[in-house]
């Protein structure tokens, strides 16, 4: 799989995850520490996956309009990852607090993968080549267990 379609991939399941938890109620308490396991999962394997593979290798292959591209993007990653995501998570899922915490991740997130999808992703593909893109995204693929294997060792320690 190359590196813009296994990353596609990986939208397709934080925006399913989002889906489910902006659905759930107030009662739905279990489900919801449950989803938020999931999507504190898929976005940091995912962001590490962009930051350390795909991300690098637009930036050297673009241009300035690629650079500012690169960190706009680096930056939602730090919202979400540093900001949103662990305020989510010590929160009381029971509250109506919860819910509207759940849409700004919702938002941010959408936003940020519509840019990716539109923008960057095309930009990539054009400069990259396929053949870079298949190389990237076998190497995202390996990385991929690695991380779910360290993240899944992490959770057990804790």
């Amino acid at each position: 799989m190359n590196a813009i379609d296994l990353l596609k991939a990986d939208h397709e399941r934080v925006k399913g995850i989002l889906s489910q938890l902006s659905e759930s109620t107030d009662r739905a308490i279990k489900k919801r520490v449950e989803l938020i396991g999931k999507l504190e999962m898929e976005i940091t394997i995912h962001t590490r996956l962009e930051e350390e593979v795909l991300y690098p290798a637009y930036k050297k292959a673009g241009g300035k309009e690629q650079d500012v591209m690169y960190y706009e993007a680096k930056e939602e990653h730090r919202t979400v990852d540093s900001l949103v995501l662990p305020d989510l998570k010590v929160t009381d899922p029971s509250t109506p607090e919860f819910a509207g915490r759940v849409k700004v991740v919702k938002e941010l997130l959408e936003h940020h993968i519509e840019e990716e999808e539109t923008e960057m992703f095309p930009q990539a593909k054009k400069l990259l080549g396929k053949t870079t893109l298949d190389e990237l995204g076998q190497q995202m693929e390996m990385l991929k267990v690695q991380y779910k294997k360290e993240m899944a060792a992490a959770n057990l320690a804790a």
